[in-house]
């Protein structure tokens, strides 16, 4: 199947394109129209084009991050791409593309003589780096121009978001090897959305499944008063896991979609497996924060402990432990509280993280060393870690997971959706401008 995406050749402007510049600048809510007035596939082929005729740009790409976080995709040079095949991955480590979207801030590459000019903006909704607006221009732009590439990047993280839903597009981009039957399984079971950024607080998850998928999951919700997380991880490998993973996931969503609090939450989903899990289980942590008064709730399934970073203490807190999920005799699950002051991060993570070559690595020390990233970051860090220390040429022999969460309190309200950080103190994004050769679009 040949699909088209991204064009960035000429042509007349459609009205929606019209509508969406008609007093000179590119606008959010106008972006959107346009794009969302475009075939699912084309919208972002509208946006290629409303930033060629308002900002004078050569070439528009979009570069989407694919599931581990240490490649991109591109998806839309000219022409067309052949989605029948893996995509082609741009390794991040040691590229511009690397470094704007660790620090979020846009990246200008200006040529040495005669040449285009090279930008590169985050495409990213709270805290999610979904990918990079990349453009090549005729001059360096001026700070008119460049805000309104970082508004058409804001944009587009909302069209992507809600276009995935329409279109396998997305997806194949995000796969740089093909997936097997359990890894496709296991990934659906994810949240849409690996990182988010609130005013109290910022999590993310990274996932990395071993050469025979064994099961892992995470996943979180923020409602109203509450921010919910959970860790879990299927006893087996294959099919077999990535089914007992669905099992438990699908019983702990529906329960706390149901308004259960964490206890009854627990109860259903070891009850659902062991009335269908035929004697898997399923071991894992879930956690419930208060964003009004932040007290903690932690129910502890056979898992192991998670890590608390406090100033420059890691130290592993060891709750009670209560038996996995599934298991055929008379248990219940204890509602436990954890000790979360404003400032802390928490890392809870899989046994992938723990076992055979990851014993060689030091997780606290690898935590305060990452300390200054985002959750985000941090998270796809850590994974890289315990990877790059696995035998059989990088495949790990069981899957590893992580999630990281930093707690701000409840004293912040707000945030600023282009920095992620508290009104009081936000401040725009500054621009990193590099000289050198910008390569040819």
């Amino acid at each position: 199947m040949t699909t088209r995406v991204l064009r960035d050749g000429g042509g007349q402007s459609t009205p929606a394109l019209t509508g969406a510049v008609d007093d000179g600048h590119l606008t959010l809510a106008k972006t959107l129209q346009a794009a969302e007035a475009a075939p699912p596939v084309e919208s972002l082929d509208v946006v290629a084009r409303m930033l060629r005729q308002q900002v004078g740009a050569a070439s528009v790409s979009f570069l989407i991050t694919d599931f581990t976080g240490s490649s991109v995709v591109r998806l839309g040079a000219a022409g067309s791409i052949e989605t029948g095949r893996p995509a082609s991955r741009i390794p991040l480590a040691g590229t511009v593309y690397d470094d704007v979207i660790r620090s979020q801030r846009p990246s200008i590459q200006e040529p040495g003589s005669h040449e285009l000019v090279r930008v590169v903006a985050p495409v990213t909704n709270r805290g999610d780096a979904i990918g990079l607006l990349e453009l090549f221009l005729p001059q360096p732009p001026d700070a008119a121009v460049m805000q309104e590439i970082s508004q058409t990047a804001h944009a587009l993280a909302y069209i992507v978001i809600a276009n995935r839903s329409f279109t396998d597009l997305y997806q194949w981009g995000r796969r740089t090897v093909p997936l097997s039957l359990a890894a496709e399984i296991q990934h659906r079971l994810l949240p849409p959305s690996l990182a988010c950024e609130a005013a109290q607080f910022a999590v993310a998850g990274s996932l990395e499944p071993a050469a025979h998928v064994g099961g892992d999951t995470f996943d979180y919700v923020i409602d109203r008063d509450t921010v919910q997380l959970s860790v879990t991880d299927a006893m087996g490998h294959d099919v077999g896991a990535a089914l007992l993973a669905t099992l438990l996931v699908g019983a702990l969503r529906r329960a706390r979609r149901a308004g259960a609090d964490l206890r009854e939450q627990a109860h259903q989903a070891d009850q659902a497996m062991r009335e269908h899990g035929q004697a898997g289980y399923v071991t894992g942590q879930l956690l419930r924060i208060s964003l009004v008064d932040g007290t903690t709730e932690f129910v502890n399934a056979g898992h192991p402990w998670p890590l608390r970073m406090r100033g420059a203490v890691v130290e592993e807190l060891a709750p009670k432990v209560d038996l996995p999920f599934g298991f055929h005799v008379p248990h219940t699950y204890r509602v436990q509280s954890l000790d979360l002051r404003p400032g802390d991060r928490l890392v809870m993570l899989t046994d992938g993280m723990l076992e055979r070559n990851a014993q060689s690595l030091h997780l606290p020390d690898l935590i305060r060393a990452t300390r200054g990233l985002h959750p985000r970051e941090a998270a796809r860090t850590m994974i890289g870690a315990v990877v790059a220390l696995a035998a059989n040429d990088g495949r790990l022999q069981d899957d590893a997971t992580v999630m990281v969460l930093d707690w701000h309190g409840t004293n912040v309200s707000q945030r600023d959706a282009a920095t992620g950080a508290d009104l009081a103190t936000a401040s725009p994004p500054a621009l990193k401008r590099v000289i050198a050769p910008a390569p040819a679009p």
